[in-house]
């Protein structure tokens, strides 16, 4: 058998809960006894992730050791495949300590062999709202959905709490009747459906009201800093977007923007872009310009742009402050001290003030080595986390105050007090920061300052990608990808060039809308949404990728028509454009075949086609090849479609005097869900690599109703795709980034 850390890692654990798990001598042994009988049925690759995390629940969770092996059997035989089932297995042989145990009330109560389908789930949900569709209707968002989850679980009792809750988010969605405006923004009678979460479903303090939030912690001096703050701010609402300057805003970054900004904006408040500067080894002015460029490319303005480092010299008397109250010490433990889970306690914690404060002046003079003495706050965090960082020696030079400071305070330190600084009304963090949320309120307490009051809700994630700074660097180093905006990553930038309207973007963070769960979204949803919005917004044109020339005999040399295309086929009164109709044309070699096949619509020798928008049908008179046999031209008669002796089967796409140009076609980058999980992929990221992910064609030829386009600009070539104007365009070839295709893949959902 594998050594204990590969062995745990092998069904999923992640690294650090198999070190930690290591630590516990009695669930390491339990855990590596179940895994040992699970590979005897199922064999050694036969523990998946799921497997292995109900492995992992039942060891730690059981209290009777030699029921281990009757758990382990139903887990490996699939019997218990979910957490519910297994919670009540676990209840059920607590409560029956003594043998035998009776196996058919056993599977009975504990669902085993119970298997809900996606049917049974949707069947369920549609008839609960059926019966409280009306009172749905009439309070929308304010309707307690918490009603419906019961209901429909209540029938359903062994069903997947998630597939449940899926399944009443897109049901309720349809139920009230999403629609899109003009603009493509879903909107909800006049509102958009982020307005409508934003302001009735989250059920948020108002500003000066935040004692009123569960957790808020209130002291003798809490009311007064209320109505200081309230005097200065007017009880305006008052959100914050504060990202790190040193990496490119992804994809989940663009639900905060949507939430922060969307927030403030639907209740007539302000929102401030404030960049969390305090972190100079990492930070670069490329990234301040293209999280602001983004923030606005997604239609949103910030009230100011504040930095952290505006803060510094008050951040600094706050620490001074800190130490005179007794909250705070200088320690000198190392970093690598600080490691782990439960690192011993600084030795340093007792130190008087007065030592401290004149410690705390010689980080700050300059007179200590990086790494030789932090200063640390006295508070034990929800995570277990003790006494953390509140400032460290760096001797780099900040892009801002230069020289000016060695020592630079970190997130756990700034966060909390910059938003009390800015009034901030609403903190909006993801989950991930609720473990620091104590600490938040602690130190605005600690300081006597106003304390904002700080909300979490779940990250948005996508599948088939990885969003983490250090990794697209390994990619961009590796040479995978050729920047942070190549068009397969699904940074902001990188969607941006591929040509993903930012109204697309707004309306998918729209339709997650904001959970305190975590939503993982497959790419085939946000592409949907981009059809959407390009389907009323990319005017239309002709581009040929894999061009076969056809030469009309009947026509005379030297003839050309103007033939007027609209932009919008649906709607001609918003535009047309005229392109070239001449002997010599160019269509796609698909589009042809020499030997006829059962369902082929399009050009053989023996059917016709027409030619869309030019009025003509064409028919194939002689085919001209190569030395090597292959198809290189076309002869052919054409007549006008009126004259046409039975109208054509099909109209294909042509251009004619057309634009060489280049198209790049993307596909996934990875080939599986979760490139970064060990358990679905084990040789890590890079290997999983799709090879297939870029296809360029650099001759393909498009009609010159393009030829003045500008950069990002979007249309939808007629038959192929959404296209967008690439940055690596010239005034001699134009480059294409191919969108989305026209319709969704089925094989992507």
């Amino acid at each position: 058998m594998a050594d204990p850390l590969t062995l745990f890692t092998s069904i999923g654990l992640s690294e650090q809960k198999a070190k930690e798990t290591l630590k516990n001598d009695a669930l390491c042994s339990a855990l590596k006894d179940a895994i040992a009988q699970a590979q005897r049925v199922l064999g050694v690759a036969g523990v998946d992730k799921a497997t292995g995390t109900l492995l992992y629940t039942m060891a730690s969770r059981l209290r009777d050791p030699k029921r281990l092996g009757f758990l382990t059997d139903h887990i490996a035989q699939r019997k218990i495949c979910t957490e519910l089932q297994l919670a009540a297995a676990l209840e059920f042989v607590k409560s029956h300590p003594q043998d035998p145990i009776n196996q058919q009330e056993f599977e009975s109560l504990c669902g085993v062999g119970v298997v809900i389908t996606p049917e049974q789930i949707e069947d369920k949900v549609e008839k609960v709202i059926k019966k409280h569709k009306d009172q749905l209707l009439q309070e929308r968002y304010r309707f307690n959905m918490g009603l419906l989850m019961g209901e429909a679980r209540g029938g359903l009792m062994w069903a997947d709490g998630k597939m449940i809750k899926n399944e009443v988010d897109m049901q309720v969605c349809v139920a009230i009747h999403l629609c899109l405006s003009p603009e493509g923004i879903l909107k909800i009678e006049g509102r958009t459906l982020m307005d409508e979460l934003r302001g009735v479903a989250l059920n948020f303090h108002k500003p000066g009201e935040n004692y009123k939030t569960e957790g808020y912690v209130v002291t003798p001096k809490t009311m007064d800093l209320l109505k200081q703050h309230l005097e200065f701010t007017g009880g305006q609402i008052r959100t914050r977007f504060p990202p790190e300057p040193n990496g490119i805003l992804h994809i989940g970054h663009a639900k905060a923007i949507n939430f922060n900004f969307g927030y403030a904006k639907a209740n007539d408040g302000i929102c401030y872009l404030r960049y969390d500067d305090t972190n100079p080894e990492k930070e670069e002015e490329k990234y301040f310009t293209a999280i602001k460029d983004m923030v606005e490319w997604l239609g949103y303005k910030p009230y100011e742009i504040t930095h952290a480092s505006d803060n510094f010299q008050r951040l600094y008397d706050l620490a001074v402050d800190l130490i005179r109250r007794g909250h705070a010490y200088v320690c000198h433990q190392r970093g690598e001290e600080l490691k782990g889970h439960n690192p011993p306690p600084s030795p340093w914690r007792e130190r008087p003030a007065e030592e401290s404060l004149v410690l705390f002046d010689r980080m700050r003079r300059g007179l200590f080595a990086e790494g030789e003495a932090t200063l640390r706050m006295k508070i034990v965090m929800e995570d277990g986390k003790m006494d953390p960082v509140a400032y460290r020696i760096k001797y780099t030079a900040h892009h801002r105050t230069g020289d000016a400071w060695c020592i630079y305070p970190t997130y756990d330190y700034t966060h909390c007090l910059c938003d009390s600084i800015e009034n901030i009304t609403h903190s909006l963090c993801t989950k991930e920061f609720q473990a620091r949320r104590s600490s938040y309120f602690w130190l605005c307490n600690a300081l006597d300052v106003y304390c904002p009051v700080q909300w979490e809700y779940g990250r948005l994630n996508l599948t088939y990608t990885v969003v983490s700074k250090r990794k697209i660097i390994k990619l961009v180093e590796e040479g995978t990808v050729r920047d942070w905006d190549d068009p397969r990553l699904f940074t902001l930038t990188a969607l941006r060039r591929r040509g993903f309207p930012s109204e697309a973007i707004n309306n998918f963070c729209a339709k997650v809308g904001v959970t305190v769960a975590q939503a993982t979204m497959e790419p085939h949803m946000l592409e949907s949404c981009v059809r959407d919005v390009l389907n009323d917004h990319a005017p239309r044109a002709m581009a040929v990728l894999e061009p076969l020339k056809v030469t009309i005999t009947n026509l005379p040399e030297g003839i050309r028509n103007d033939v007027r295309v609209p932009d919008f086929p649906a709607n001609e009164f918003m535009g047309s454009h005229v392109v070239p109709f001449t002997r010599t044309i160019f269509i796609e070699q698909s589009d042809f075949r020499e030997v006829m096949e059962k369902g082929y619509k399009r050009l053989t020798p023996d059917q016709p086609v027409g030619l869309r928008h030019a009025g003509y049908v064409i028919s194939v008179q002689k085919v001209i090849k190569d030395a090597q046999g292959r198809v290189v031209e076309l002869e052919v008669h054409c007549c006008s479609s009126h004259e046409a002796a039975e109208k054509p089967k099909a109209f294909i796409h042509w251009v004619s005097e057309p634009q060489k140009c280049e198209i790049r076609l993307y596909e996934r980058l990875f080939l599986h869900k979760n490139p970064e999980d060990p358990s679905e992929v084990p040789g890590g990221f890079l290997s999983d690599i799709n090879p297939n992910s870029l296809q360029v064609i650099d001759s393909a030829l498009v009609d010159i109703s393009v030829s003045k386009a500008k950069v990002f600009d979007k249309f939808q070539f007629e038959r192929v795709g959404y296209f967008a104007l690439d940055p690596d365009s010239t005034a001699d070839k134009l480059v294409f980034n191919r969108t989305v295709t026209l319709k969704e893949d089925p094989g992507k959902m």
